[in-house]
């Protein structure tokens, strides 16, 4: 496990294997561990799975709500421990890259966005609305009742539901990153990336999830119909956790992609 100081945060990261860098960013209520069974499919690049603000073992700082501060988090990174390298962006992460590539000046080489969203509507803001009071309030039962349900809803295969619960709890920690980064996502309800998509000048590729009930297709379709040259890819027989449903044909398309891009 390894550490670095980045702006007002200490980012707690993994680092593994040999050869082009890819940086790998979780979802909400994640950590890097939600990483391990793909990054065993990524055995020719150096991947760094992050620990998000406030996620895992990341300290939260000074939240400001915001994916313009998630953002920078991932540029500092880029500009500090592994130079231009591909991201590949699960959910959250999905948009935060998405965020970090309409820079001109980002670092980011190829960004693969997975089960993202460049805007979310009434009902997705009302969601992190309420997961947020629960925590504001410190509703820890209801809050862990609730992201049990959630998560219940996001896997369509045979698993330990209440492990993988339990495992996102740890994730979650005191909370606070959970609130940073949903309060960054309800943000773009009202001021959508979909505007800024076009100035994306970097190779990105899109992958959805076949029965993804919380980011279907039409999330996934805004984005390739917004930035320049974007690619579809989709893992059939998974929910939203396409690391938890399919890992093996999610990572195994990751690695195809990455190796696509870093040969053209």
């Amino acid at each position: 496990m390894n550490t670095v100081e980045l702006n007002d945060i200490v980012v707690n990261y993994r680092q593994r294997g040999s050869g082009p860098p890819v940086v790998l960013l979780h979802g909400l209520a994640e950590d890097r561990r939600s990483w391990e069974a793909v990054s065993a499919h990524l055995g020719e690049f150096t991947v760094y799975a992050l620990d998000l603000r406030g996620h895992g073992r990341t300290t939260p700082g000074q939240g400001a709500g915001t994916l313009s501060q998630l953002g920078d988090d991932l540029a500092a990174f880029l500009s500090k421990v592994t130079g231009p390298a591909a991201v590949v962006g699960y959910s959250l992460g999905g948009s935060i890259g998405l965020k970090a590539a309409t820079d001109p000046r980002t670092l980011i080489g190829h960004l693969i966005v997975a089960a993202t969203s460049s805007v979310v509507g009434t009902a997705a803001a009302e969601f992190f609305a309420g997961r947020i009071a629960q925590l504001e309030a410190s509703d820890w039962d209801g809050f862990a009742a609730g992201l049990r349900d959630d998560t219940a809803r996001q896997v369509v295969t045979a698993v330990d539901v209440d492990k993988l619960a339990s495992r996102r709890m740890d994730a979650v920690g005191d909370g606070r990153g959970y609130i940073n980064a949903a309060r960054a996502m309800i943000g773009i309800r009202s001021e959508p990336l979909n505007p800024l998509l076009a100035q994306i000048r970097v190779p990105v590729d899109v992958i959805g999830a076949e029965f993804d009930v919380f980011c279907p297709r039409r999330a996934s379709e805004i984005i390739v119909d917004s930035v320049n040259g974007c690619r579809y890819h989709e893992v059939a027989g998974s929910g939203h956790l396409l690391s938890v449903d399919q890992p093996d044909a999610y990572g195994k398309l990751i690695a195809r992609l990455l190796h696509e891009r870093d040969t053209a």
